[in-house]
């Protein structure tokens, strides 16, 4: 690869004192690379709220940058302002705003029902102290009515103060270049970072993506049913698609890749490694 571009990791909450310790140790491993940042998921509503403090106090000037995520949906402004004044009172200056699922049985979407809301609102009680990314579908956002309609709402959050973002995990390229130039004829222009998902485990993975809406190729899709119960030739075909999805977009000029790392160093670290980007 004779062209490197920053990389980051994406981590969430774990949900035992064993899944903490595990991920203390993948963190150590992975920030060896030297990322540009780690992120760290926040549940619907707050939910994973104590266990992604928990994750972000311990990381926390070990290293690469904390970048918290932060949904609004069915939260409330006065917990959303104790968050951004922590954050900024232990030294974090980026976040990931996102909208968020609505939680389980909760009716109303709350004070900030829309990630543009949410992003005007830190922009109001913070001024200009985090860098905010927020989330982008280059294969549209699953409840969007269409593509366009999807495209304004992203040029939404960017007008609401928005610095860069982080795209769902997709693995056709030219989706993702067809969302960027989209937007730059709309007059968006700041980094959009594509999400990559390493293949390990397809159910994992077919679930995921039927979750968030993310397209799985039926080429892909076939092969990975005819390796059955064959982990190794997933991994090794997995590894060979993410592989050749970021050289592509490398070439075509992504400006950085944000990995979904899952809690796991490999097989991230081996991406990292063959794509000579460490």
């Amino acid at each position: 690869m004779s062209k490197s571009i920053p990389f980051s990791f994406e981590f969430f909450p774990p949900k035992t004192d064993i899944g903490a310790e595990k991920l203390r140790v993948v963190h150590q491993e992975l920030q060896l690379l030297n990322p540009d940042f780690f992120s760290i998921t926040y549940g619907a509503g707050g939910s994973t709220r104590e266990r992604t403090l928990a994750a972000i106090t311990d990381f926390n000037g070990k290293g690469s940058p904390i970048a918290p995520h932060l949904s609004c949906i069915g939260d409330d402004k006065s917990r959303i302002a104790e968050l951004l004044d922590f954050y900024q009172s232990i030294g974090l200056n980026r976040l990931v705003a996102l909208r968020g699922d609505l939680p389980s049985g909760q009716v109303g979407l709350g004070e900030l029902p829309y990630a543009q809301d949410l992003v005007r609102f830190i922009r109001e009680h913070s001024g200009d102290h985090f860098n905010i990314e927020v989330a982008a579908y280059p294969e549209m956002h699953p409840q969007a009515e269409n593509f366009d309609q999807d495209v304004q709402r992203f040029v939404e959050k960017v007008q609401a103060g928005a610095n860069a973002a982080i795209t769902q995990f997709f693995f056709n390229p030219d989706a993702y270049f067809y969302f960027i130039e989209r937007i730059h004829k709309a007059g968006v222009d700041i980094p959009v970072a594509p999400g990559i998902m390493p293949i390990t485990n397809a159910s994992n993975l077919i679930r995921f993506a039927d979750g968030t809406g993310a397209e799985i190729p039926r080429w892909i899709r076939k092969q990975l049913q005819a390796y059955g119960d064959d982990s190794k030739s997933i991994q090794a075909f997995g590894h060979e698609i993410v592989i050749k999805l970021c050289e592509r977009l490398i070439a075509g000029g992504a400006p950085s890749l944000h990995f979904y790392t899952m809690n796991n160093t490999y097989p991230t670290r081996q991406l990292i490694k063959d794509l000579d980007l460490a």
